[in-house]
């Protein structure tokens, strides 16, 4: 695909405790931070018991959303990448309030997993640092997450993502805001307990480095460095101090601290117990701070997106290759169905780069399913995508790419695009009745060139022409487009082939 040009770049990062943003200029390829805005928002926090987000954290992130859509006014799509994190993941209300969020800001929010967070915060951290190939652990502690990631250079090689972080924690250990040694050491156990099944592997892996990011982390190291602790890096004696300072405390209201902001002290205690349990699981001696986060491995993966050198890219041919598709296959299936959408993008109203990425990936994955088996192989195809860890892409991403390949064949299921976002669920059936087409168009899997053709649309009117005598010569070809038709007429389109 063609490279895109941009000015400027914008990354904004929704986390369950705070909204992070940065806005960059571009120069020569590489983006130069002009713009940081952060608000403590607490979507966390305001999450009740069934876990739903309350109307009032909404109506904070709202508010957010509005100054900050201010600030990205005129920038044009594919220049600014928005992200949802844990409680956004998990949130059983998540729908309606990213609809209204979406609204708010004017761009389209991604809600992304777990291990892409932390992918994409590896990414953030190893780019503010001076370039070395030492192997690194990577640390940050989010509002109801916390990411620990082992790599080496720019290049993440263990990632996990956990669901405990610096809200939930002291929300669920200290919910009246007493602090007392028996909720601490509870805290601590419950820490240790979700690290667990992960030291092993780290352990195993190794590093000669500890990078810690985040407002929590950063928070400590301003508080035990004002205290004298430590020199510079935080330390697991510098922690226990700490936190047997804030049991002296007795209440959270009254932890007040030199390097603490008021806004962080609240959620302070439960964050402060997460980083020492992982000091001791971990055998961690010292800890870096680092000023890389989420939100710059947002905006150098937005960059790689726009001088195309997209992660997604590289993420769909390991799949393909992990399920041994047919790669000759895979190309010309590509090949027919993006032949098919020069030809329709503009009566469509189809954006030829952003349709071409997504019938490219589809087509290069569409037969994965028969790893499994070949009943219903569009069926497994579509699970193996929506379920697997896929690099760069969010969650709703994966889904239509799911639903793409499940629709490539058979009837359309219909009823299962509703439960996309709107614009995804508009795109679909489009983005579909290409690849079908295309599938069709090189059944025989051989070298064979298929007929050569021309396609027309007028809303959901398709026209299909071959040169004369084609199909007289590929009657497999005729008889499939001939069930095609009404496959696609249930659909609500009229395929007329001549």
């Amino acid at each position: 695909m063609p490279k895109k040009s941009y000015d400027f770049a914008a990354a904004l990062d929704l986390g369950s405790n705070s909204f992070h943003m940065i806005v960059a200029r571009l120069q020569n390829g590489q983006p130069v931070i002009i713009d940081r805005i952060r608000e403590m928002v607490r979507l966390a926090e305001g999450t009740d018991h069934d876990g739903a987000i309350q109307v009032s954290a909404q109506k904070r992130a709202l508010d957010c959303l509005k100054r900050l859509g201010q600030r990205l006014a005129g920038f044009p799509a594919g220049s600014v990448r928005v992200v949802g994190t844990n409680t956004l993941r998990n949130a059983v209300n998540a729908g309606p309030f990213l609809a209204e969020a979406e609204r708010v800001l004017g761009h389209p929010i991604d809600i992304i997993s777990g291990v892409e967070e932390a992918r994409l915060i590896y990414i953030g951290v190893a780019h503010s640092l001076a370039g070395n190939e030492q192997q690194r652990l990577v640390m940050d502690i989010g509002g109801s997450s916390t990411e620990i990631i082992v790599g080496t250079g720019h290049e993440p090689r263990y990632m996990e993502s956990m669901e405990m972080g610096c809200v939930t924690l002291t929300q669920h250990y200290f919910p009246d805001g007493n602090i007392t040694s028996r909720r601490i050491e509870k805290a601590r156990i419950f820490a240790h307990t979700e690290l667990k099944p992960h030291i092993s592997t780290f352990r195993r892996l190794g590093w000669q480095e500890a990078i810690g990011t985040s407002g929590t982390i950063r928070a400590v190291k301003k508080v035990v460095t004002a205290a004298g602790w430590t020199g510079g890096k935080i330390t697991s004696e510098s922690l226990r101090r700490l936190l047997a300072v804030l049991a002296e405390r007795q209440q959270i209201a009254n932890i007040e601290l030199e390097g603490l902001s008021a806004e962080r002290a609240p959620v302070f205690i439960g964050g402060l117990i997460i980083l020492l349990a992982s000091f001791e699981a971990l055998d961690i001696q010292s800890m870096a701070v680092s000023d890389g986060a989420l939100r710059e491995g947002l905006l150098y993966d937005l960059m790689g997106r726009i001088q195309d050198e997209d992660t997604r890219g590289r993420s769909i041919a390991h799949l393909a290759q992990r399920y041994h598709a047919d790669v000759a296959q895979a190309q010309r299936v590509t090949q027919s169905t993006l032949h098919a959408l020069k030809q329709v993008s503009a009566n469509w109203g189809l954006d030829p780069d952003e349709a071409g990425h997504w019938l490219s990936w589809a087509a290069q994955l569409h037969e994965i399913g028969l790893d499994i088996a070949h009943s219903r192989y569009h069926h497994h195809g579509a699970y193996i995508i929506e379920n697997c860890d896929l690099a760069g892409f969010s969650q709703q991403e994966q889904r239509l790419l799911a639903a793409l390949v499940r629709s490539h064949r058979r009837k359309l299921p219909l009823k299962s695009y509703k439960d996309l976002p709107k614009r995804a669920a508009n795109l679909l059936p489009k983005l579909a009745v290409l690849l079908r087409l295309g599938v069709i168009l090189n059944r025989g899997h051989g070298p064979q060139a298929p007929c050569n053709f021309v396609l027309q649309v007028n809303d959901k009117r398709i026209k299909l022409k071959f040169p004369s005598g084609c199909l007289k010569e590929q009657p497999l070809t005729r008889a499939d487009l001939e069930l095609e038709a009404e496959y696609l007429y249930a659909a609500g389109f009229a395929l007329e082939v001549a």
